[in-house]
This record gives structure tokens, C-alpha cells and sequence, in this order.
């Protein structure tokens, strides 16, 4: 098809008649792979004389085009674009990306990526040539452009992905520093000089998101970038051109580019600016940034700060990441020390008022109720409310300073709860009422622990929280009903108060206002949890249960499962909104963090209802594969915690979710060795709740599997003591789970169990490692006790065992195997040896396993009797066994 005819057709394509729209689709999608296709394609979408609709049709039509056929998914998959039109495709789209409308960039910039992420560095390997030309030619915005998706491509990657990443640093940041220094220096820049550093700050963003660049290690160097971000930072923001609407001015380039360098500045602060990191040369520069700017920076956000304190603006985000970057000072004495003096200010008059209830939170209120809850209770919002970030520094301040700050603060807010008592109805400050009440409702924690205010809970409640159940502010009954469920579970010396608790939370879930419903609804869940006498609840249940789903209908909560869906929807769009939206925050780190940890709330609270964890696994296993390989790094102990619930919880394992081991295997092989403590409970779950295809699957070969991952790592003379428990825990899980169905491998065990033990120094791995031979003999006594003589270790190993039995402290205490499991496991493995025959079993020894077996079930016998506590996660694989056997 020529162009005049494909544009033709294109223009059809937007005819209003759908038989005309339908007929050039399928014209469109006839001539799709025709040579030359893609290449007219372009021709149109940069022809400035062609019509935007139909530019704009064929961008859309070029984006998707190269998405579906540019890198078929198969390896074998037969190539359905020609080399030649790649060639020219690759050619012109660089030139081209800066010289139409940014409505139409945005597609091409799609396009950009998909063939960066397929073809660089291999196919496209003079792509990096063309950026560093264009850097320093009349083309720096596209160089730019092209760059920050070429950085982008690294962003997330492992390090053995990232060696191409080195290279782009090492040949563009000296161009990037140039430009930078020259924008910087501008007396009177316009919005496109904000619209170019706002690329290089997120092309050094995706550069140093998961490791600080060798070049960087290079003192001046890295003083030169910080010299520049600081400028930007203490730069006032112009004023001439600033969009009224807020929403517009939030998105402004000047605001954007402010935002990103203290996104930036944060990033090396809380990941890199750690002096406890191990890395020699990653601690080298946390001494240097802690040294040289740690404060600087501090300053400059104090003094950011004090913009909103005297009435100017600051976006929500910006002042959020402020906020982030002062809370992680607190505990930094250093940092500390430097925010003293101007704490009071910042306490008092800057955080706390952004606690308080607002003109925009009463504009909501009235206007869109629904999205006021939405976004009240939207774990993703909370990363970019200035409350949020203002409740977590007051939290942190008083956990982490809290003699110096606590008494204060609570001063503060008693002193706004006797104002607002004393003035007449028309002058009450009614928001900071809500402050105060969100204040402590916030530090409910600490409050509970510290007197003198632990004993004052329930006069504080009845004096200045029930009142406002009745106030004529929706909003303060809504903060009521809040403040009370948070003290549900304090010990009422009078359960009339308690009583009226409830009664108050249970009258408001009629109330007239949305937000004041919702809130005590929460707020009932935790009265029923902490009531003593259910015959409180019993007469209104079904009136509760009524307005509790008759709420659920108008809140848009279908049930458990759609909740969870829509967690996993917002997951995704975390962990997916920066390659989807150029203007996106931090996609994954915390905000998938929030996700991944209300999934293993909700999978917790539901976990006396295995029949939903059926229908809830279809939606969570494409989460848990992806997080389980390298992508998922920053949140790979919360996968591992929903990975646990679902083997443990669910009626039986299915094989979806077996497909799960592997990537934890070839996880725990190449980098996530810290996580082996958190990858044991899900391997305990396979094995001993899906013990039948653990044994008899072959492909993959999973018992296999197992043992080269326990022998590499029992074996590892660099590992120290503590890093090699889980394994000897797994061996035992083995032993207990197969009984006489894997003999092949006792002998393989026991062999690297006493090698390690020949060279342990931790008792407390000794005595796990003794476990295991207790174990091995719970399996097979005779088998086990032929293989230590056959290793030469038998005697050795029973008088370890004996010695460490015996050991007590100066108490009388026993020193080792003090839990249940363990001393159970001891017992099974002692009493197996008394089933054996005589000839085997020496009369000495005989006595000696007798007289320890019996001393250790009087010992599990009293231990037994005490309270049963339910399990948590990392118990439950040891629940199992214990209640099995």
C-alpha cells in the first residue's frame, strides 16, 4: 500500500460510520506486515502538511505494531518484520521523537523503549554513539529523551543485567554534568530549561536506584552533581507562569524538577548514606555523603518547609519526601543534633498543623464523600499525603526520642484540648481538635506503655473523644470513632466506658455523613475484638450486620476477594506506573511494600476460610512469580510471607503454585541468601504439606534440587554459624515428612551434618545439627546408627548429644534444646534407638538414652502444660509436625 493510500485508509479509520472504521481495520491489519509498512507508517506520523487525527491513528497503529511483532515472545518464533525496515525504523525514530507534538512523542517514546529493551546493546549497539553526539550537538532534548529510556531499561535489573549501565554512566554523566551546570547558571530560565533538567534528574535516578555508579565513587565528581542538585533545591521556584488550578501546579516543570532532586537526595540519603552498610567502598561514601551533606541537605529541607509555615506552597509530594527524609534523621545523632534547635518550629508549627483538618479535606467531604474515604483509606495515597508523612514523624520522633520530646508534645495537645473545651461553640478550634485527636490516635502505641499517660487513656477518652461523637463537625465524629477504636483494647477499670464506646461506634454507623459511617465500621471491628462479653454485641448483631453491608454496597466493596483484587490491580500499577507514565513517583519500593503487606493482612485475617485462598491464588500468582526473581528484591520478604500463607492456608498445594520453588531455589542460589530464614517456611510448606509430589516429581527433579542447594550451602566454609540454620532445619523437615520413602538420601545428610558439626563453633547450631541425627533417627534408627559407625562418628556424636543435654546454667536452667520442638525432636530420635535390638544398642548406652529420654519428656511434659500461643509465620511448618506426630 502506498502513502497516499494508507493515509486514506487512516483517515477512514476515523470515520464516525462503523462500517467504514471496521472495513480499514481490516485493511490496516491485511497490509500490517508488508514490507514497507512500518516505515509509511512513520513517514505519516511525521508529516507536519497530514492531518493530526490521522497522525495521531498512525502512531497509535505504529506503537502497537512494534509492541506485538518487534520481539517475538518465542525464541523459535519466525521474525514477521523485515531487517531492512528495522534498520530504517531505527534510523529515523531518533530524529523524529523531537520534532512532533508531545502528543505524539508519547507514542513514539513507547515505541522507544520496546525496541531499546529488545535490541540494545546487540542490535543496536551505535544507539549510545548517537546519544553522546546529540549531547553535545543542537539535539539535547532528544538526546535526553532517548537517554532516560535507555536508563530506565537498567533501573530494576540485577547486577550481572546492569554491566551495560556502566558503560552509559561512564560515557554521558560528564556531557549530562556540562548541560546541567549550563542550565543551572540561566538568569532567567523559561519552562523547557525545567522540562531538560527534570530528564537529567531522572536519568540519574534510574542510574543510581539500585547502586551508586563506580564514577560516582570519585569525590569531586560527585561533589560537582551535588553542588548542582543543592542549587536546584535552594532555588526559589519562579513565579511567573505558576498554574492556579492546583492540580496544574502540582505538574508544573519547575515543581516536577523540584520534586525529583529531593527524590533524588533522599535515595542516597536512606540507601546509600547508611554508615552501617557492609561494603567497604558503599561505606567509604556513606561517611562522605554523611559528612559533606547530609546536613546541607537537612537545611535546605527545614528551610523548604517553612515556605508552607508562612503561608506559600509546596506540593503534597514534595512535602511528603521532606517529611521522609527528617524522620529518617532522628535517629542519626549527627542529624539530630542539627535539628534541635529548629524542632520546636518544625513540631509545632509546621507538622502538626498538616495533622490538622483542611479547606481541601472539607472541599472533598461535601463534594465527593466517596472519594474522601477512598482516599483516606488508600495505602498508595499514603505516599503522597503530607499527613501520613507527618504522623510518621511524630511516631518516629517519640519512639526513637521520646524523653526529650514526648512530655512536650502531649503538653501541646493538651493545652488545644482546654482550649477548644473553653471556647464558646462559634470559636472552637475545630481543627485542631482533629489533629490533637489524629495525634493521638497515632501514638496509641506508646501511649499504652509510657506512664504517666498509659493510666490516663480512659479519662482522655471519656473526657475528649466521646463528646465529639455528638458534634456537629462530621468530620470530628468521624476522628472520634476513630481514636476509639484505636483504644479498644486498653483495660477499662470501668466497663461502662467501654460500654459507651461501643454504643457511640455502633450509633455512628448510621450516621448521616459517609466518611463517619465508614470510620466506625473500622473502629466496631476492633471493639469485637476486644470484647470480653460477646453478649454485648449478640442482641444488635444482626442490625450491625445489616448497616455493615449496606455500607459495604455503598463503599463499592463487593467482598474479601475483590478487595484483594483491586490491592493486586494497585500493586501492579505501582510497580508498572513508571514505565507507563513518564510523570510517575518511585514506582515499586514502597508502594508495593504497602500492597504486598495488606495482601498478607487480608490472607491472614482469612485464614479459617481455606476455600478462598482457591479463588484468590489465580489473582496473586502472577504477583508471586514476578516478585520472586529479581524485580522483586525491594520487596522480596513480603512476596515470601504471602508465598508462605498460601502453601500453609490453602486445602492443598496445586501445581501453579509449585512452579513457585524453582525461582526460590535459583533466587537463594544467586543473591538472596539473606532471605534463607524467609524462604525456609515456604520449602517447610511444600514439602510437608505436598510431601506425594515432592517425592514423585521428576521433572523438575525437586528432592534433587534441594540437595544440591543444603550440601552447597552446609558445605560453604565462608558462611558463618547463623547464616546456615535454615538448612539443617529443612534436612529435618525432610526426615519427618518421609518417612521411609527417602532412605537414598540419609546417608548423604548425615554426611554433610557431620562435617559441618566438626567444625561448628555456635552451641546453638550444634544442637540443631544434633537434631537432625535425632531426626535421621526418628526415620530409621537402624539405618542412622549404620552410617554414623560407618562414618566412624557414633560414638562422637551420642557423647556431644549427652554433653549437651546435661548443660544447665547457674539457675538450674537447661542451656540447650529449651523449646517444645526441640526437645520433642530429641525425644523421638532417643526412643526410636530404645525400639532397636539388643545386640545393636550397647547396655551402657542403653542406660544412658533412657535416663536422657526421661528427663526430657518430665521436661516437655511441664513445658506442654504452659498457655498454647497461636503460631506465627515462622512457626507454622513446626506446627505441623508437632500436632502430626
Amino acid at each position: 500500500m502506498d502513502l497516499p493510500s494508507l493515509a486514506v485508509v487512516l483517515q477512514a479509520a476515523l470515520s464516525p460510520n462503523p462500517n467504514e472504521r471496521k472495513a480499514a481495520e481490516q485493511s490496516l491489519d491485511q497490509f500490517q506486515f508488508a514490507p514497507q509498512h512500518l516505515v509509511r507508517l512513520l513517514q505519516i506520523i511525521v508529516d507536519n502538511n497530514c492531518d493530526m487525527g490521522v497522525r495521531q491513528v498512525a502512531s497509535i497503529h505504529f506503537k502497537n505494531f512494534i509492541a506485538k511483532n518487534w520481539s517475538p515472545l518465542e525464541s523459535d518464533a519466525p521474525e514477521k518484520i523485515l531487517q531492512s525496515d528495522k534498520d530504517l525504523v531505527r534510523d529515523h525514530v531518533l530524529v523524529f521523537v523531537t520534532q512532533v507534538p508531545p502528543l505524539l512523542r508519547v507514542q513514539l517514546g513507547e515505541c522507544l523503549k520496546t525496541i531499546i529493551h529488545s535490541d540494545y546493546p546487540e542490535q543496536w549497539p551505535h544507539l549510545l554513539d548517537w546519544v553522546k553526539h546529540n549531547l553535545q550537538d543542537q539535539q539535547v532534548y532528544g538526546a535526553l529523551f532517548v537517554l532516560r529510556i535507555l536508563a530506565r531499561k537498567y533501573e530494576f535489573k540485577s547486577d550481572e543485567e546492569r554491566t551495560p549501565v556502566y558503560r552509559i554512566v561512564d560515557e554521558t554523566f560528564p556531557h549530562l554534568l556540562n548541560i546541567f551546570n549550563k542550565l543551572v547558571q540561566i538568569a532567567n530560565p523559561s519552562l523547557e530549561v525545567a522540562d531538560l533538567i527534570k530528564l537529567i534528574c531522572k536519568i540519574f535516578w534510574s542510574s543510581i536506584y539500585l547502586e551508586i555508579p563506580k564514577l560516582l565513587f570519585d569525590q569531586n565528581i560527585f561533589n560537582a552533581w551535588m553542588v548542582l542538585f543543592l542549587n536546584v533545591l535552594e532555588r526559589p521556584v519562579p513565579v511567573e507562569g505558576q498554574p492556579t488550578d492546583p492540580e496544574l501546579r502540582k505538574s508544573w516543570g519547575w515543581w516536577k524538577v523540584k520534586k525529583w532532586t529531593v527524590h533524588i537526595l533522599n535515595r542516597l540519603y536512606t540507601r546509600f548514606g547508611d554508615l552501617k552498610l557492609q561494603n567497604p567502598e558503599n561505606r567509604a561514601f556513606a561517611q562522605m555523603f554523611q559528612k559533606h551533606f547530609a546536613g546541607q541537605i537537612l537545611e535546605c529541607h527545614l528551610n523548604l518547609l517553612n515556605v508552607i509555615r508562612v503561608g506559600g506552597y509546596l506540593p503534597d509530594r514534595v512535602i511528603n519526601l521532606i517529611l521522609q527524609y527528617l524522620s529518617n534523621s532522628i535517629s542519626r545523632n549527627n542529624m539530630y543534633t542539627l535539628l534541635q534547635p529548629r524542632l520546636d518550629i518544625l513540631l509545632f508549627e509546621i507538622v502538626f498543623p498538616l495533622m490538622c483538618f483542611n479547606d481541601n479535606d472539607q472541599k472533598l467531604w461535601d463534594e465527593d464523600p466517596h472519594e474522601y474515604v477512598r482516599k483516606g483509606y488508600d495505602i498508595i495515597e499514603d505516599l503522597y499525603s503530607p499527613r501520613t508523612a507527618s504522623m510518621d514523624f511524630v511516631s518516629e520522633l517519640v519512639r526513637k526520642r521520646g524523653k526529650e520530646n514526648l512530655h512536650k508534645f502531649i503538653q501541646f495537645i493538651v493545652e488545644i484540648f482546654r482550649r477548644y473545651d473553653e471556647a464558646p461553640v462559634e470559636y472552637k478550634p475545630y481543627r485542631q481538635k482533629d489533629g490533637a485527636l489524629l495525634a493521638i490516635g497515632a501514638l496509641c502505641d506508646k501511649l499504652k506503655q509510657t506512664e504517666p499517660y498509659k493510666s490516663e487513656l480512659e479519662r482522655m477518652l471519656v473526657q475528649h473523644v466521646f463528646p465529639e461523637f455528638d458534634s456537629t463537625q462530621g468530620h470530628l465524629r468521624a476522628k472520634a470513632a476513630w481514636v476509639a477504636g484505636q483504644y479498644a483494647h486498653i483495660n477499662f477499670s470501668d466497663q461502662n466506658n467501654f460500654r459507651k464506646a461501643l454504643h457511640c461506634v455502633v450509633s455512628k454507623i448510621r450516621d448521616s455523613e459517609l466518611p463517619v459511617r465508614v470510620d466506625s465500621v473500622f473502629a466496631l471491628r476492633s471493639f469485637i475484638e476486644a470484647c470480653k462479653d460477646l453478649n454485648e454485641i449478640r442482641p444488635i448483631l444482626p442490625q450491625l450486620l445489616d448497616e455493615f453491608f449496606k455500607l459495604m454496597d455503598e463503599v463499592e466493596n463487593e467482598d474479601l476477594v475483590f478487595t484483594l483484587e483491586t490491592i493486586a490491580a494497585a500493586f501492579w500499577k505501582c510497580m508498572n506506573s513508571a514505565e507507563a507514565d513518564e510523570e510517575a513517583d518511585d514506582p515499586g519500593a514502597l508502594a508495593a511494600v504497602g500492597c504486598l503487606r495488606a495482601i498478607s493482612t487480608i490472607l491472614e485475617s482469612v485464614s479459617r476460610l481455606p476455600h478462598l485462598f482457591v479463588q484468590i491464588e489465580p489473582t496473586l500468582l502472577p504477583i508471586m512469580r514476578r516478585m520472586l526473581t529479581t524485580d522483586g528484591q525491594e520487596v522480596f520478604e513480603e512476596v515470601l510471607e504471602i508465598v508462605s500463607y498460601m502453601t500453609f492456608f490453602s486445602p492443598t498445594i496445586s501445581l501453579d503454585m509449585w512452579s513457585l520453588w524453582p525461582l526460590m531455589m535459583e533466587a537463594l542460589a544467586d543473591w538472596a541468601i539473606d532471605f534463607f530464614p524467609n524462604i525456609l517456611v515456604p520449602l517447610d510448606n511444600y514439602i510437608s504439606r505436598g510431601t506425594a509430589h515432592f517425592l514423585t516429581c521428576k521433572e523438575p527433579d525437586y528432592q534433587q534440587s534441594l540437595w544440591n542447594m543444603i550440601s552447597s550451602i552446609m558445605a560453604d566454609k565462608n558462611m558463618e554459624d547463623n547464616d546456615i540454620v535454615p538448612a539443617p532445619k529443612l534436612i529435618e523437615v525432610v526426615f519427618q515428612n518421609c518417612r521411609g520413602q527417602v532412605d537414598h538420601w540419609v546417608e548423604p545428610y548425615l554426611r554433610i551434618t557431620v562435617e559441618r558439626l566438626h567444625r561448628t563453633e555456635k552451641s546453638y547450631l550444634k544442637c540443631l545439627l544434633i537434631q537432625v541425627i535425632a531426626d535421621a533417627l526418628y526415620y530409621n534408627a537402624a539405618l542412622t546408627l549404620s552410617i554414623l559407625q560407618k562414618l566412624g562418628v557414633a560414638t562422637e556424636v551420642f557423647t556431644l548429644w549427652f554433653h549437651l543435654l546435661q548443660q544447665v546454667k547457674k539457675s538450674g536452667v537447661r542451656t540447650n534444646f529449651k523449646r517444645e520442638h526441640e526437645k520433642k525432636v530429641c525425644c523421638l530420635g532417643l526412643t526410636s534407638l530404645l525400639a532397636l535390638p539388643a545386640d545393636q544398642l550397647p547396655g551402657e548406652a542403653l542406660g544412658r538414652v533412657f535416663r536422657a529420654t526421661l528427663e526430657l519428656l518430665v521436661a516437655y511434659k511441664e513445658q506442654v502444660a504452659g498457655i498454647y500461643v497461636c503460631p506465627s509465620v515462622d512457626e507454622m511448618s513446626h506446627l505441623v509436625f508437632i500436632k502430626g506426630s
